[in-house]
């Protein structure tokens, strides 16, 4: 059996004290308990560490030289604690993030120059990837994941909603009209996703429901690509807020259809392993990109 801390902790308690009924004053246990330990750390040991008399106590040649190295990985774990409650009042490390391009560039990227400004010892290092990804093989502390989530492993934060909407820009509407209806979308070129399929289904209210199936002309596996294909005049788009909110205030990108729009919105999560306590530089990291979301 190997010694434990609580051990050396009793052991070096009662040489400064100078007694097992101080020491266990001092470490608000049992008289017996402190003795007990004492008993552990001898038999563990092989020797004894003290001489007990009626008196005092005394230490042995071991004792002394034991006491010294015991003194010496109490004195370390002490200074590793206050590291870490160093570390929680100013949090440090590098911190790995992962999001699909279209949030990392409209979003995240936006925020880091304030994140990096409060939280200055933290080291960013900023992933994409348009699917879904293993966050321990990707060596990842944090993802952020749009829509609905399927992984019960991973501790998830909401971090908000986006609403979808369909959009064009004026020179494409201007040179193909503006479609009054749903059905009129046949005759439109639509874009869409490449993968998965469930993006392609618009949220428009129509004869069979509320969500229009696309067949789209072109499609794309970014919705970034996407966005760029509807801003230089290729087609109708369907996209989150999030990543169109610039385009549409400088009406670059209007909507079409909105009396025909249902008002879906993808969620926003931030997902993470957490086997123990959330370390501080993921929690104020998911802190700060809470209270930097706006939902519309």
């Amino acid at each position: 059996m190997k010694t434990t801390l609580d051990e050396l902790q009793a052991f070096a308690t009662v040489v400064d004290s100078g007694s097992i009924t101080a020491a266990a004053e001092q470490l608000a246990q049992t008289v017996s308990g402190v003795s007990r330990a004492l008993g552990r750390l001898e038999s563990k040991l092989g020797t004894t560490l003290l001489q007990r008399t009626t008196r005092r106590l005394e230490l042995t040649e071991e004792g002394r030289l034991f006491l010294a190295q015991a003194r010496r990985i109490l004195a370390s774990v002490e200074e590793a604690e206050e590291q870490m409650a160093l570390r929680r009042a100013r949090p440090a490390g590098r911190l790995r993030v992962n999001a699909a391009s279209p949030f990392m560039l409209h979003v995240l990227a936006p925020m880091v120059p304030g994140f990096r400004a409060a939280y200055p010892d933290i080291g960013l290092e900023l992933n994409t990837s348009d699917r879904y990804i293993d966050l321990i093989e990707e060596r990842t502390d944090v993802a952020i994941r749009i829509g609905t989530l399927t992984d019960s492993t991973l501790h998830a934060r909401p971090l908000g909603s986006n609403r979808l909407r369909v959009l064009a820009s004026p020179a494409y509407l201007q040179a193909h009209g503006q479609p009054q209806t749903v059905a009129e979308l046949a005759r439109h070129s639509l874009l869409g996703f490449t993968q998965p399929e469930s993006l392609n289904a618009w949220p428009l209210r129509h004869a069979l429901g509320e969500h229009y199936v696309i067949a789209p002309a072109l499609r794309a596996s970014s919705g970034d690509t996407l966005r760029q294909l509807a801003l230089e005049g290729a087609g109708l788009v369907c996209l989150a807020d999030f990543m169109t909110q610039a385009d549409r205030a400088a009406g670059t990108l209007v909507q079409v259809l909105g009396e025909h729009t249902v008002d879906v919105r993808q969620p926003i999560h931030a997902v993470y392993y957490r086997n123990t306590a959330l370390a501080s530089r993921i929690a104020c990291f998911l802190d700060y990109l809470a209270a930097q979301i706006r939902v519309d």
